[in-house]
């Protein structure tokens, strides 16, 4: 178990810095900067100046001149600093708004395993019933809903009509601590949180009833029934453990999924996460700030892949022993 868990965290590393070339690829290779933009909004900027800012940033600078120089900083926790939002370190704007994220995002999580394990259970157990028929429905609806549409009409309907939810923001009450103040902050989390967690609730159920029922299809669950073994020791003892292998998978993917999807939905809700703020920097062309935050995710991602992987030789034996 040791040596695989080492042989999965030394593949971590390429696989970070691979990350960190496509992130600053992909950023150079954007159309202009920050620069840009002013110089296009206000015509009367003097050229020389605007190159001369240029040049203190380093912009005019070759390539991987500029890469090893990002590397280097980001290596000791340099972000740099804004080029919008008034020189303000990267780090700074990234802290005032990550754990809100964090929230939102381990918040869908949660409602999608609650909600979407036990009826893929259930559809699995009691296949061609109404409830299974209701669930499968509900699945195709869940993965054909764009999140935005679907955060759109809860916000007409249970914010603006019915008034049982805030459309925006994450406290009614900034200085509220204690139960009142996570009370407060789920009350907040409720649409945004379903409205991330929907396709993901859709995708892991027909993942749990399509497992649940090839895995009571099995030669080994006949013979544990051929005992005598109960119903409940059957699916919680022998047919969950190998049910939930995908789902696991699934939950190393899904990190980067939420939180990727938490840019459009934090839009849609005036979240003040991670979301919003990237999409505030890629309009105005602040490529620090859309570097950082692309390398945040990116992370979040491999770190949940490689917690899956460790998590998956937990459950299944063969795999370390392979």
């Amino acid at each position: 178990m040791t040596k695989y868990i080492i042989r999965r965290v030394l593949v971590f590393f390429p696989m970070l810095l691979a990350l960190t070339i496509i992130v600053f690829t992909i950023a150079q290779l954007a159309p202009g900067d920050a620069l840009t933009g002013q110089q296009l909004s206000d015509p009367n900027i003097d050229p020389e100046v605007y190159e001369k800012q240029r040049e203190a940033l380093g912009l005019n600078d070759p390539i991987p001149i500029r890469y090893g120089r990002w590397i280097a900083d980001v290596a000791q926790g340099d972000l740099g600093n804004s080029l919008v939002f008034n020189g303000r370190s990267v780090m700074e704007l990234i802290k005032d708004r990550i754990m809100n994220t964090v929230y939102l995002g381990v918040f869908a999580l949660f409602i999608t395993l609650v909600v979407s394990i036990p009826i893929g259970i259930y559809s699995a157990r009691k296949p061609y019933s109404l409830i299974d028929y209701a669930a499968t429905g509900f699945g195709f609806l869940g993965l054909a809903i764009p999140n935005f549409f679907f955060g759109l009409m809860a916000i007409y309907f249970l914010s603006i009509n019915l008034g049982w939810f805030p459309a925006q923001g994450t406290l009614s009450s900034p200085g509220a601590t204690g139960f009142s103040g996570l009370a407060d902050r789920i009350h907040h989390m409720i649409l945004p949180g379903i409205t991330l967690g929907l396709a993901g609730t859709a995708t892991y159920m027909r993942y749990m009833r399509s497992e649940v029922l090839g895995v009571l299809g099995s030669d080994y669950i006949r013979t544990a029934r051929a005992k005598g073994m109960s119903e409940r020791n059957v699916l919680y003892k022998h047919t969950l453990r190998n049910a939930l292998l995908p789902i696991v998978t699934l939950m190393g993917f899904e990190i980067g999924v939420l939180l990727g999807g938490a840019v459009i939905t934090e839009q849609v809700f005036q979240y003040p996460g991670l979301g919003t703020l990237f999409l505030s920097s890629v309009t105005n062309r602040d490529y620090p700030v859309v570097m950082a935050i692309a390398m945040i995710l990116g992370v979040l991602v491999l770190v949940g892949n490689l917690v899956a992987d460790i998590m998956y030789s937990v459950i299944d034996p063969r795999i370390r022993y392979d």
